[in-house]
């Protein structure tokens, strides 16, 4: 396969496979962890309302699913690359990074959570998913 064409498809597959890992882990996490009593958590307007009412807790499974799809997405990306792997599960990163800062900024989130997940569910994961990816179809050494 031409090793453009294969880079663009690591970038959506790796994409479309973090987000799904992303919405499985945020829809299961009500079931898990219920939210408070009251806080109706299928809209936006809903959560910003009830905010106030989480506690740490509550803020385990959307860690996990930033976390975890970033991960899943720059795996899938590293492996699917022809070249620069790195650099290919870094752009996964990159764009999850981009999607928690959009809902950081429209869920007033607590301080500790934003800075947590910004530092630690994005990029060290897109790294992490860099090293577990197979390198055997590799034709050509990293250069990122």
């Amino acid at each position: 396969m031409n090793p453009i064409l294969r880079n663009i498809l690591a970038i959506i597959i790796g994409y479309v496979i973090g987000s799904l890992v992303n919405f499985f882990f945020i829809g299961i996490s009500a079931s898990v962890i219920p939210v408070p009593e009251g806080v109706d958590n299928t809209t936006t307007e809903g959560l910003k309302a009830g905010l106030h009412l989480f506690q740490p807790k509550h803020f385990l499974f959307p860690f996990l699913a930033h976390a975890l799809g970033t991960l899943a997405g720059a795996f899938f990306a590293a492996w699917i690359a022809a070249t620069r792997k790195m650099l290919f599960a870094m752009v996964i990163g990159f764009l999850f990074f981009l999607g928690g800062l959009v809902t950081i900024l429209m869920l007033p989130s607590p301080i500790w959570f934003t800075i947590v997940d910004l530092l630690f569910a994005y990029f060290p994961m897109a790294w992490l998913g860099f090293l577990l990816a197979p390198k055997n179809n590799q034709k050509i050494t990293n250069k990122f």
